[in-house]
C-alpha cells in the first residue's frame, strides 16, 4: 500500500487507529478541561463494523464514518501529528464525500468541539457549513453539514 492508497481497516490496524487517534487529540485535552471523545471510542469495534478506513503504512490517518438514512456521520477524522499539515486530512476528507456519493447519500455530516478552532477553519476551507452549535454533557459542540451536488 503507498501512503496515498486508503482502505478499509483490519484487526490488525486497531493498535495504529488507537495511537493515531490519541496522539491527534492528546494535546486537546487541557484545553478542553474533558479527555476527547474519539479517544475513549472503542476502536476494535468500529473496525469489526468496517466503519474505519485508513491511510498510510504504518498508518498515519484514518476517518470513522457511519451511513444514516439520509447522510453520512463523519464521527472521527485523525491524522498524527507527524504527518499533519502534508495533504492527509484533505485526502481523507475527499475520500468521505466519494464514498458518501457512492452510497447515495447526499451529504456528510460531523462535529467538533468548539475549542478545536483549528479544525473548523479546516471544515469551512473543505465546503462544510455550520449548522448549529449545541452543548452535549461537557462538550461544546459546533456541527457541521456538507451537501454533495
Amino acid at each position: 500500500m503507498t501512503n496515498q492508497e486508503i482502505r478499509l481497516a483490519g484487526p490488525a490496524d486497531v493498535p495504529r487507529v488507537k495511537s493515531v487517534t490519541d496522539a491527534a487529540y492528546h494535546h486537546y485535552i487541557e484545553r478542553i478541561g474533558v479527555v476527547p471523545q474519539p479517544m475513549e471510542r472503542d476502536h476494535a469495534a468500529a473496525v469489526v463494523a468496517g466503519r474505519v478506513y485508513v491511510t498510510g503504512d504504518p498508518v498515519i490517518g484514518l476517518v470513522v464514518v457511519e451511513e444514516r438514512a439520509d447522510h453520512l456521520y463523519l464521527d472521527n477524522i485523525a491524522v498524527h501529528p507527524d504527518a499533519q499539515g502534508t495533504g492527509v486530512g484533505g485526502r481523507l476528507l475527499r475520500f468521505v464525500d466519494a464514498h458518501a456519493r457512492a452510497l447515495g447519500l447526499p451529504e456528510v455530516r460531523l462535529y467538533t468541539n468548539a475549542l478545536m478552532w483549528e479544525n473548523q477553519k479546516i471544515y469551512s476551507k473543505y465546503g462544510y457549513e455550520v449548522v448549529e452549535r449545541r452543548v452535549d454533557g461537557p462538550y461544546d459542540r459546533v456541527h457541521y453539514r456538507k451537501r454533495l451536488g
